[in-house]
């Protein structure tokens, strides 16, 4: 589960608004708004991603894919993992010479 957001998504719109709008600098806005400046910093370069004017990051779906892709590669290498041991254990159990009962093959005559 994700941490809790420390600013509200109300004023996090405000203050991309107001960067984007404005033409004031990042840090200026973030005082005024009581924010920290790279928190802000980083709030527009992530809209700038999701709008498309930043084509070099990836946008807030494109990360969220990404986070689930590496958590699905995790669950198949843990799951690789299991089988392999599994397959190494039963090889095992195949290669053990079976004992056969003195009964084996007789017909009891």
């Amino acid at each position: 589960m994700p941490a809790p957001r420390k600013y509200p998504d109300e004023l996090r719109e405000r203050a991309i608004r107001e960067v984007q709008t404005s033409g004031r600098p990042v840090a200026h806005v973030a005082r005024d708004l009581g924010i920290h400046k790279e928190a802000l910093r980083n709030w527009v370069r992530q809209a700038e991603a999701d709008q498309g004017t930043r084509p070099d990051l990836l946008t807030t779906n494109e990360r969220a894919e990404l986070t689930q892709l590496r958590k699905k590669i995790a669950e198949l290498r843990r799951a690789n993992e299991i089988l392999k041991a599994a397959s190494v254990f039963f090889a095992k159990e195949l290669d053990q010479p079976r004992t056969t009962s003195p009964d084996h093959g007789r017909t009891g005559r």
